[in-house]
């Protein structure tokens, strides 16, 4: 019933941008944040940046100053903007809401590539 529609992802350049979007819909009570992980190949999922319903925001070291992430509560939608992007950052990026009852719901993955 829960659904999340990811895009935005592709290939590009290392030092270009993308823009991640995910919208969600269906019945979500009480959300207490979303955000973003991201699994490459042979590595585990791993928390990318968060934002609760409030606004604060929690970015891993290794994107911090990089990647930016916003939220539209009256879209319920969150994005993701990469900036600076590295071969390191390629990997299969999940949108991830957490509701206030730690129920996680998850988005179907959208693949980054950084390639030269």
């Amino acid at each position: 019933q829960v659904q999340l529609v990811e895009s935005g992802g592709g290939l590009v350049q290392p030092g270009g941008s993308l823009r991640l979007s995910c919208a969600a819909s269906g019945r979500i009570f009480g959300i207490y944040a979303m955000g973003w992980y991201r699994q490459a190949p042979g590595k585990q999922r791993e928390l990318v940046a968060t934002i609760t319903s409030g606004g604060s925001t929690n970015v891993a070291d290794s994107v911090k100053g990089r990647f930016t992430i916003s939220r539209d509560n009256a879209k319920n939608t969150v994005y993701l903007q990469m900036n600076s992007l590295k071969p390191e950052d390629t990997a299969v990026y999940y949108c991830n809401i957490r509701t206030v009852v730690s129920v996680n719901y998850w988005g179907q993955g959208t693949q980054v590539t950084v390639s030269s």
